[in-house]
């Protein structure tokens, strides 16, 4: 890989990681740009998983004034997360890829109209959880599935997973949108993190490449949360709603 390669590697790493703390689908930058520079698609996939691992933990830094007093909401949907990352993983090493083709561009649609549309739904599910007694903390009862098979979505195929999980956060969890943008950075980190850990135990990774791009995404998961935190909540779910439709695109093209 050339000098100016590096650059360009780390510079999608720092895109990456923007992307990712604010909403996700980076991988959608880097790994074509792997592809681009000649690493073959499944080391340049196990490679980009490792590298935007540390990218992940700056955002969840990024945002921890948001996780104050998130604690046990975490830890808990935190476990959904670990169990359906670990069952995405041991997927990818099963099946093949045309498995989840069909679904995958379903999911990320689902997931764009469902934060469009989020507002309207939290409202239906908010009085019908009143009805019963309010919702708790960590959100109405079928939040824990849905973040767990985010999770399996995430461990298999990690792009657009943000969206997903912002969709089922904002509709299912009564807190602002930015609150859950954290809640969000700590559920992909859990999810990213099993991966790699997967792939550094059976895969070949390019650790120049893992290196670069973590490198950059360290420094874009900062970038991400001081420009994601001053955005109105109605800009944020329309940047989300945008990211996850170019993510749409991208796959179907």
């Amino acid at each position: 890989m050339s000098p100016l390669e590096m650059v360009l590697v780390t510079l999608a790493g720092v895109a990456a990681g923007t992307i990712n703390t604010v909403v996700g689908s980076g991988t959608l930058i880097t790994f074509p740009t792997l592809l681009a520079f000649g690493v073959p698609p499944v080391t340049a996939n196990v490679s980009n998983t490792v590298g935007l691992v540390p990218g992940s933990m700056s955002g969840v830094v990024g945002y921890r004034r948001e996780l104050a007093g998130q604690r046990g909401r975490a830890l808990r949907l935190g476990v959904a997360s670990l169990l359906g990352g670990i069952a995405g993983a041991l997927l990818l090493l099963r099946l093949p890829s045309a498995a989840f083709d069909a679904i995958v561009p379903a999911l990320i649609l689902l997931g764009v109209l469902l934060v469009i549309f989020g507002p309207r739904i939290q409202r239906a599910v908010a009085a019908r959880a009143e009805s019963r007694g309010g919702i708790p903390d960590h959100g109405v009862w079928w939040v824990w599935p849905a973040v767990a098979l985010a999770g399996v979505y995430g461990g298999y195929f990690g792009a657009a997973q943000g969206v997903l999980l912002m969709a089922i956060l904002g509709i299912g969890v009564a807190d602002s949108l930015q609150r859950h943008t954290a809640t969000k950075n700590v559920l992909a980190l859990i999810v990213n993190a099993v991966a790699a850990l997967v792939f550094v135990a059976v895969a070949d990774i390019d650790w120049l490449v893992a290196g670069l791009i973590a490198l950059g995404s360290v420094v874009g998961g900062q970038v991400g949360a001081t420009v994601g935190r001053r955005l109105a909540p109605n800009l944020l779910r329309a940047v989300i709603a945008l990211v996850g439709l170019t993510a749409l695109v991208a796959l179907l093209v």
